[in-house]
């Protein structure tokens, strides 16, 4: 069965607009369990725009889903998680003038350092992924720094859909989709867990959800934005049933 990560760092994001404690991410995540989700993701950057220490250390007190953290590979990020030992850490690039997340980890180029990075997490009992971008060089390389889970970055899949008027059959959006298709299957292969996510909403989600063997789908910002006309437990339950029921159809 295909599981949904729901992220709620912009649950966040319009808490620290006011520096005030409301809306809560833990009361977001606590929500979005009972739509369905079957774990919660958070973004602790360095620069704290949004999620802070303190959310993550609450997350992993309260919720009873599984938590998965998005951190750079940088000393003090993974002693934090060493410290608040998620379920999975998720290795992604970060810069301080990035909206979110443009691009996926650059393993190639720095195997030495994300291999320490992993050792210390994998220590803690932590499970590993890397969030990278449909390049099959990148696979290779996660699996030589002893990564366990690969998360495809579908952000040019979802963007050639919205760029194409949302036709999934367009020649572009399936060249995009092949491309994390093939990645899922070298990802399997070289025995990895193969997981998707960035950009993916509730038109989208669907050809995405029906690749064989895809285990998770990590969704944020669609779910939130819906949820602020239908409350988030509904928009979590919508999309849950969008990615199931693609799954059962394949």
């Amino acid at each position: 069965m295909i599981e949904l990560g729901v992220n709620v760092d912009h649950v966040a994001t319009v808490r620290q607009a006011r520096r005030t404690y409301e809306p809560d991410p833990v009361w977001a995540a606590v929500e979005a369990h009972l739509g369905g989700a079957d774990g919660i993701t958070v973004h602790l950057r360095e620069d704290r725009r949004h999620i802070q220490d303190e959310d993550v250390r609450r997350l992993r007190e309260l919720t009873h889903i599984k938590l998965n953290l998005e951190m750079a590979a940088t000393r003090e990020m993974v002693e934090i998680a060493r410290g608040i030992r998620p379920e999975m850490a998720m290795l992604v690039p970060e810069g301080r003038h990035e909206v979110t997340t443009e691009g996926g980890l650059d393993i190639v180029s720095q195997e030495a350092k994300l291999e320490q990075a992993v050792a210390r997490l994998a220590d803690a009992g932590i499970v590993v992924s890397v969030f990278i971008d449909a390049d099959q060089r990148q696979i290779d390389a996660a699996k030589r720094i002893g990564a366990s889970v690969c998360e495809v970055h579908t952000g040019p899949y979802a963007h050639a859909f919205h760029s194409q008027g949302r036709d999934a059959e367009s020649p572009a959006v399936a060249a995009e989709l092949k491309k994390v298709a093939q990645c899922g299957e070298q990802i399997r292969a070289l025995g990895m867990r193969f997981n998707a996510g960035h950009a993916l909403n509730y038109f989208n989600v669907e050809p995405v959800a029906r690749l064989p063997g895809v285990r998770e789908l990590h969704i944020g910002h669609a779910i939130v934005s819906r949820a602020l006309f239908i409350g988030l437990r509904e928009a979590v339950r919508e999309m849950k049933r969008l990615m199931t029921d693609a799954r059962l159809a394949r």
